[in-house]
């Protein structure tokens, strides 16, 4: 039987983390995919304070569904190992918000240069991370993202038929394989459907990339869903608005354009538009 779990950036709604969680709890979402926390991302943090936040959570009945590093996020050319130490201690962030999930990335490639000459360097990494958190008991979930090795389809299946490993999946973000210009369903999705652990839920549009609530882009979130559905998918649809300006936003991708706020509100509002299309979306497929 299918199982989806909403859970949601809560970062988006506001820095202060206490309006994160009221207005989480308005919604009835009781999971948050942990990134930034009081304007500051929650991998910055030292274990002692990242032991309070726990408690905070904890006192208003909230869990972690991942945590939302920022780790693969760095150039391929730049020092691994300063990164790899982040991951280490991400690992045990991890294990304090007893989530089984951390989000990472492939390694941003040099602007206009071909990935395939990176791929080696990529692995290599990819396989430090696996080494460092084997028999932890967390999985490592790679998410497609812009300009990074895997933000096609075909790189993300390279990378994980490559680390062959049952703690390394998959987080499936559509507005981000349409702002590649990668065709979501059913293309990506038939390819990479077999290590779908997590999906993010946000929607883009193909002319100009910019994001929209669910369903109303390109990336054809109804159909995966409905797949995912009738495969008896148990798991995380994490909402990642991206509907205007947030604390933290611009140093989220490569030369990232900020959102128009105009449009749809930002925070507050634009994170009840991202709620109620998905719930719409859900309550169709489950009819």
């Amino acid at each position: 039987m299918s199982k989806f779990i909403l859970s949601a950036f809560a970062d988006e709604i506001d820095a202060d983390f206490k309006t994160q969680m009221d207005v989480l709890e308005r919604y009835g979402i009781e999971y948050i995919e942990m990134r930034g926390v009081n304007g500051k991302g929650l991998v910055e943090y030292c274990l002692e304070e990242v032991k309070e936040i726990k408690k905070q959570l904890d006192a208003r009945n909230f869990r972690i569904s991942a945590i939302g590093s920022p780790l693969g996020k760095i150039m391929i050319t730049d020092d691994f190992k300063p990164h790899l130490a982040l991951f280490n201690h991400t690992l045990e962030i991890a294990r304090i918000m007893e989530t089984p999930y951390i989000r990472m990335f492939s390694f941003f490639i040099p602007e206009g240069e071909d990935p395939a000459q990176y791929r080696d360097q990529v692995m290599e990494r990819w396989s430090c991370f696996v080494k460092a958190a084997e028999g932890s008991g967390l999985v490592l979930l790679h998410e497609n993202e812009k300009d990074i090795y895997g933000d096609t389809a075909e790189r993300c299946l390279d990378l994980i038929k490559t680390m062959n490993c049952d703690y390394v999946r998959l987080t499936f973000d559509p507005a981000n394989f349409v702002q590649c210009d990668v065709e979501t369903y059913p293309a990506a999705f038939e390819l990479l459907k077999d290590h779908i652990e997590y999906m993010h839920i946000k929607d883009a549009v193909y002319s100009d990339h910019h994001v929209v609530p669910a369903g109303e882009g390109d990336g054809r979130v109804p159909e995966i869903l409905t797949e995912l559905y009738k495969r008896g998918f148990e798991g995380y649809l994490s909402l990642e608005p991206h509907l205007g300006d947030f604390v933290g936003f611009g140093a989220l991708e490569r030369n990232a354009v900020i959102p128009e706020t105009v449009a749809f509100g930002g925070g507050v509002q634009g994170f009840a538009l991202a709620v109620n299309a998905l719930k719409k979306i859900i309550s169709e497929i489950e009819r």
